[in-house]
């Protein structure tokens, strides 16, 4: 099989990214477009989603994990004598190239037993990522670009909408950007507030998240990592750069609750 072309630090440096929203001019005034965000929880069950845990085939809910209840998805460990390393995902049915997401958490509760110290009051929303159905069985988390939800511990800073790159990497800063997880410029939310994140895609061109309207963190050119076994797979049958992909929320051991999950389609300009 030839082998695909990889990206140079050349071209990734001479990458310009695109101008987005500039201001108009002053004597000519605009009129905002109507946003028609199209909701993908549906608030009364699971419809469109699917559920992948480790060591379990795709579409079992391990223990009874994720359920809805008064208009909420919620992630709850009662069933569980201790978490056993059940990373799970709940993946939407299609995938997405450009959109801005906007997503509604918050955590609840104490951490489930045997979880890792760093998932207390951790969990996410994963974009850009492969099939759930193209996932090792035992895989613990989807090749994909994760959206990492934080929340305080009630004394020390904790940023959340940071990054974390699952069998992936993208260009930060004008480099390629091999580091694991990188924090946003968010203030901490501590105690078990809502808190809304959005995040704006457009296909491999530019990644940025956003808190109350304000950009906490922007990035380009998503792109699987040929150094991950999983990601290595992958491109034996697609291109480096991920311009499109699935969406998944985390179960990662502490209890969390989603109260929104809604996708503002955008035009590939």
């Amino acid at each position: 099989m030839t082998s695909l072309p990889m990206l140079t630090l050349a071209s990734l440096l001479n990458f310009a990214p695109p101008a987005v929203n500039p201001d108009p001019p002053v004597d000519q005034p605009t009129e905002q477009p109507r946003e028609e965000w199209i909701p993908l929880f549906n608030g009364r069950n699971l419809d469109g989603w699917k559920l992948k845990f480790t060591g379990c085939e795709l579409g079992q809910n391990y223990l009874d994990t994720v359920r809805v209840e008064d208009g909420v998805m919620k992630i709850t460990y009662e069933n569980y004598d201790s978490f056993g390393g059940r990373f799970g995902h709940i993946f939407y049915q299609t995938p997405f190239s450009d959109y801005r997401l906007r997503v509604e958490y918050r955590f609840v509760g104490q951490q489930c037993p045997g979880g890792p110290g760093w998932a207390f009051r951790n969990s996410g929303v994963m974009i850009h990522s492969q099939d759930p159905a193209s996932m090792r069985r035992d895989q613990d988390f989807p090749v994909s670009i994760e959206v990492q939800f934080l929340g305080g511990d009630g004394t020390n800073e904790r940023h959340t909408a940071n990054l974390c790159t699952p069998g992936t990497h993208v260009v930060y800063k004008d480099q390629l950007h091999t580091q694991h997880c990188t924090d946003s410029t968010s203030k901490t939310y501590h105690g078990d507030q809502w808190v809304t994140v959005e995040v704006e895609v457009r296909n491999h061109e530019l990644i940025r998240h956003l808190i109350d309207g304000k950009a906490v963190l922007e990035y380009f050119m998503p792109q699987l990592d040929p150094g991950d076994a999983d990601a290595k797979k992958l491109l034996e049958t697609r291109e480096l750069l991920l311009d499109e992909g699935y969406i998944a929320l985390q179960a990662e051991s502490h209890p969390i609750e989603f109260r929104k999950v809604e996708i503002l389609p955008l035009k590939n300009e």
